[in-house]
């Protein structure tokens, strides 16, 4: 797509959170996520397994917040902020959430959990950038463990994409696929036209997984109706030691 209108260009960032912990829970690194989240100068931020609430862990740890962990990560750089509650335990509850450094219009979670197994959603964004002439869509993705259940989850998500959002309206969707055999992203293509960004410019999805050394290539960055798309490369220090994910940083133009 060309056009001579003017652009804003906006830096998407998508990271698995991992609750706030290292690899293997063995230390607690919510601040120090926050820093390195920060450093990325993002405007959108993705997160997959953000934790609402967890007392066990509130009782027993010095730093841990007082507000939710997504409130905590926005504190005054993103002043919206949007949660999918999906796993809900004894102790508290995780799930999805958006970060944004524009008004987030409404937002929804939509459920998209298999059976009785491992619950799952997607939390769909309708955010209003200043200067934009339409909203913008974001979708947080964090998908099953099992293709059986990411299967269906991808259908669910395609059928959403194709019945509530507006054709042409500009669209992103990120998050933790955990795709490993890469079926999705060939679905995700022909079902709703969406285009992964480090696919399209460097001809293979990226290695997410795990951060410290990765393999698997389970987190993605698509979008749909833009002017333009760039990976960002971020460095592997701190981030290989904040999560069991390497996130994915990107810069996406949009017409207006």
């Amino acid at each position: 797509m060309h056009t001579d209108a003017p652009q804003d260009t906006l830096r998407i960032l998508t990271v698995n959170t991992h609750k706030g912990f290292t690899v293997f829970n063995r230390r607690f690194i919510l601040n120090e996520l926050r820093d390195a989240i920060r450093s990325t100068h993002a405007d959108i931020v993705f997160l997959q397994e953000v934790l609402g609430e967890h007392h066990r862990h509130a009782r027993r740890l010095a730093r841990w917040p007082t507000l939710s962990h997504y409130e905590f990560l926005a504190d005054t750089i993103w002043p919206e902020f949007a949660y999918g509650r999906n796993a809900v335990y004894p102790h508290g509850h995780h799930g999805n959430a958006l970060l944004s450094k524009f008004p987030i219009a409404t937002y929804d979670n939509i459920d998209v959990s298999v059976g009785n197994h491992e619950r799952r959603g997607l939390l769909h964004c309708v955010l209003r950038p200043p200067r934009l002439e339409t909203d913008l869509h974001a979708i947080c993705v964090h998908l099953g463990l099992r293709e059986g259940h990411r299967s269906p989850q991808l259908d669910r998500l395609c059928a959403f994409i194709k019945e509530k959002i507006p054709p042409r309206a500009p669209l992103f969707v990120a998050g933790d696929f955990n795709d490993w055999l890469q079926r999705g992203q060939r679905r995700l293509g022909r079902c709703a036209g969406l285009k992964e960004i480090h696919y399209e410019r460097h001809g293979r999805l990226p290695r997410t997984f795990p951060a410290s050394f990765p393999l698997f290539r389970l987190d993605r960055i698509y979008v749909r109706n833009v002017e333009s798309y760039q990976p960002v490369k971020l460095s592997r220090h701190p981030w290989a030691k904040l999560s069991d994910h390497a996130p994915l940083a990107a810069e996406v133009s949009l017409c207006r």
